[in-house]
């Protein structure tokens, strides 16, 4: 019986790993969602970049991506292999979500716009906003006993993080999730073809 030539175990090889990365990616394990890099490497090898590269290029038939997200820090250009492996690997949308999607997710509408708000408003002063300020711009448009839950809410999904003297950061989903400068694009009213 003859071999099968090394082009068609490689290319088993690395169907099972992508089959194993969709597994680690799409079932929650932890609080967060998505997972860490050191995990990726540890189930399906050094070459878990690759791997993750290839998984996005199928998802993308399906409007799907996978996103890498550098805690703490901004989008790294060219990721060093000790920095991708800190980094959360996460899948989300690749386009826009329509306003029908939204109800998906399982929040109220006008949780969404607070969330919206929370992040707009951050972004508007440079990356950190007191808490209290955050609040009080959310009590002018929400009931004044949802924003206590929605902005613990925010924070808990990952969205907000808060610091011990209660400023406001965007946190690591927000930076996977949102589009900050489409967001700010749309409320100025500016006209731009790329998604939030």
């Amino acid at each position: 019986m003859e071999k099968p030539p090394a082009r068609l175990k490689r290319k088993a090889l690395y169907s099972k790993k992508i089959k194993r990365a969709t597994h680690l990616l799409f079932y929650k394990r932890h609080r967060k969602p998505g997972v860490k890099g050191w995990e990726l490497k540890r189930s399906l090898g050094s070459d878990y970049p690759k791997v993750v590269r290839l998984l996005d290029s199928f998802l993308e038939k399906l409007d799907l991506q996978v996103k890498t997200v550098f805690e703490g820090e901004k989008p790294v250009e060219k990721p060093t292999l000790a920095q991708l492996d800190k980094a959360r690997f996460y899948v989300t949308l690749r386009g826009t979500i329509t306003p029908k999607e939204t109800k998906l997710c399982g929040w109220r509408i006008d949780d969404i716009a607070g969330l919206a708000m929370a992040i707009s408003y951050v972004i508007s002063k440079k990356g950190k906003a007191p808490r209290k300020e955050v609040e009080e711009l959310l009590r002018d448009k929400l009931h004044g006993w949802r924003v206590d839950i929605n902005m613990d809410r925010y924070i808990r999904a990952g969205y907000l993080a808060e610091d011990d003297n209660s400023q406001l950061y965007l946190d690591w989903r927000t930076r996977a999730e949102v589009n900050e400068k489409a967001l700010v694009d749309l409320l100025l009213g500016v006209e731009t073809g790329k998604s939030t």
